[in-house]
């Protein structure tokens, strides 16, 4: 367990650990955490035992970048990159928010996660989709695909816009999926000028109230190559672009992974020459973007 002084770890995710203060300080009325991005890598919702090194830093480091581009769009709980030396390029001091259950997931095109169902239904999860379409495409409109968070270790469960108003109340539904289709085309629109596609994005929020009035605040990641499918923008039009971020993992260890799930085979890990191609596809991503 990492010690970071003055800071007393509360949680453990699958990507990040979560930090308070050992003495709780107050911003603008509310507390504040510090998230610690690690080295950890999950699939299908599962942490495998194979860290990528270095993917923390670049995962912050993108995540912040993110938060400081969009924050005419929508406010977000980053406050600040002012942390102890032990965490420093890895870790965001951010403000403590009442997190919504819901995971909102905007695919703006034809990625192979959802070719298949895509080519047997002409759907996917429930939408009809024009015929004839093919990896890479842009789709006509984006799809608003929400999910129930579910813990480290369970899987995300897919449920039906209609759901959500059930559990979040349909006018908090309504304003999450508007803010996530509106960060989604401004994301796309600036990585465009970088020579990327954000095929898809998961994206999350929390309230900075508990009672009424309340402010939808975008949180936790904010388009990383951990939490959207980045292409570049030529092999996209050109069909099949290699995905640059965790669904390179998935490509070629979701067998493996899901046969450890079911208890039929051992834990997966990683060879070294996927570790090193997964972080020179993180590393390609965060200097696109941030230019460095």
């Amino acid at each position: 367990m990492l010690s970071v002084p003055n800071w007393s770890r509360v949680y453990t995710g699958k990507v990040h650990d979560v930090y308070a203060p050992i003495h709780p300080v107050a911003h603008s009325g509310n507390e504040i955490i510090m998230l610690v991005t690690t080295d950890r890598m999950s699939v299908l919702d599962r942490v495998l035992p194979t860290i990528i090194p270095g993917k923390g830093e670049m995962v912050n480091a993108i995540s912040k970048w993110w938060f400081e581009q969009l924050a005419d769009v929508a406010p977000n709980h980053y406050l600040s990159d002012d942390v102890p030396p032990t965490v420093k390029n890895r870790a965001m001091v951010v403000q403590r928010l009442r997190m919504y259950p819901i995971e909102c997931t905007v695919v703006g095109y034809m990625t192979r996660r959802m070719f298949d169902e895509y080519t047997r239904t002409g759907e996917f999860q429930g939408t009809a989709l024009p015929a004839g379409l093919k990896i890479g495409n842009k789709l006509a409109q984006p799809l608003f695909l929400p999910a129930i968070k579910a813990a480290v270790g369970a899987d995300d469960e897919p449920i039906s816009f209609e759901q959500m108003e059930e559990i979040v109340g349909a006018d908090v539904a309504e304003r999450l999926k508007e803010m996530s289709l509106d960060l989604y085309e401004a994301a796309n629109e600036i990585a465009a000028g970088k020579g990327l596609v954000i095929a898809d994005a998961k994206l999350e929020f929390g309230s900075s109230s508990d009672y009424g009035d309340e402010e939808f605040v975008f949180a936790d990641h904010a388009f990383t190559p951990d939490s959207a499918t980045y292409w570049i923008t030529e092999e996209a039009e050109n069909g099949d672009p290699r995905a640059f971020g965790k669904d390179y993992v998935r490509y070629v260890s979701e067998d493996d992974v899901l046969a450890w799930i079911r208890g039929s085979g051992p834990t997966p890990t990683l060879a070294a020459d996927i570790v090193d191609e997964m972080s020179s596809r993180y590393r390609y991503v965060e200097a696109a973007l941030l230019q460095i």
